[in-house]
């Protein structure tokens, strides 16, 4: 049985644990709330870009050739994904359920015929997880997650971007967490390029949207196209901070309740130990008593 000083010991170093993590559970709440603002007004604009963009990815010249290199469709031989993790830890499973949904779609595009694949991380985690398993990244790009600006996702869509237009890949795919509930954070498999056709039955040919261009097509896709990458990957960056910032407030909010539960059990284990001590000390004395009454009336 440990003694009264290895308990209060133990206590005393858990009671200043739960004081830690109950610290980072407000910080997180607090970043929440911000990071939960950004991501719920950006969600209606990416949608709609991405709406947007699949209706004009449909469009092609008399000649069939494509608008845009952005809208080159072609044998997909080399595959880029572009994984997006946080940059730190102690959020729950967060990290690992993007790490291995991105893991999947890897290995997912290697065991098809001819097909490589070329990586780009954005957060640390992911990096160091690839990089631990010896995988060349085409880019990485870490500590933009938590304070994003859109001027920092320029350099990363530009990557991707003339990655695909050189022929270095032929698809492109973005792997990050969606935010979903403060509970509940879902991994996403996005395809950047090509430019995908809306997949739903609606938009049949009857009902296609016919844009008319001004001044002329070529122009208009040639300023849509990046910004609709850059908008895309800002909105996976957005959705991963409030994936991030809710799943270390949950993740620290059951680590403070675990330390104070284990403070509540350790000190019972304390008083009883305690409470013990204090019995035998007194069964002590009561036999020495007894043991002095005997031998003086000897």
């Amino acid at each position: 049985m440990p003694s009264l000083r290895d308990i209060r010991r133990r206590i005393r170093a858990i009671r200043n644990t739960a004081k830690i993590t109950k610290a980072m559970e407000m910080v997180a709440a607090s970043r929440l709330r911000r990071a939960q603002m950004r991501v719920t007004a950006a969600r209606p604009y990416a949608d709609a870009m991405r709406t947007l963009m699949a209706e004009l990815g449909g469009i092609a010249p008399g000649g069939g050739e494509a608008l845009h290199p952005l809208l080159v469709q072609r044998d997909v031989r080399n595959v880029g994904v572009l994984i997006v993790t946080p940059d730190r830890g102690l959020a729950g499973a967060l990290n690992t359920n993007v790490i291995r949904r991105g893991t999947e779609v890897i290995l997912q595009n290697e065991r098809s015929d001819g097909q490589t694949v070329q990586v780009v991380t954005v957060g640390r985690k992911g990096q160091d997880f690839l990089a631990r398993r010896g995988r060349n990244l085409l880019g990485t790009f870490t500590g933009i997650i938590d304070r994003v600006r859109y001027d920092d996702v320029i350099p990363i869509a530009r990557v991707i971007m003339d990655s695909f237009v050189n022929g270095q890949i032929d698809r492109a795919l973005l792997v990050y967490p969606r935010f979903i509930s403060t509970l509940s954070q879902r991994p996403e498999v996005v395809q950047l390029l090509p430019i995908e056709r809306p997949q739903t039955e609606e938009r049949s040919a009857d009902r296609r949207l016919d844009y008319i261009f001004e001044p002329d097509p070529q122009s208009i896709l040639e300023q849509l196209l990046p910004r609709y990458i850059e908008v895309q990957i800002y909105q996976a960056i957005l959705e991963t901070a409030a994936s991030f910032f809710s799943a270390q407030m949950v993740a620290m909010r059951n680590a403070t309740e675990n330390a104070n539960d284990l403070v509540s059990s350790l000190s019972l284990t304390y008083n009883k130990v305690r409470q013990a001590n204090i019995t035998r000390e007194v069964t002590e004395i009561a036999s020495a008593a007894e043991a002095m009454a005997a031998s003086s009336r000897r």
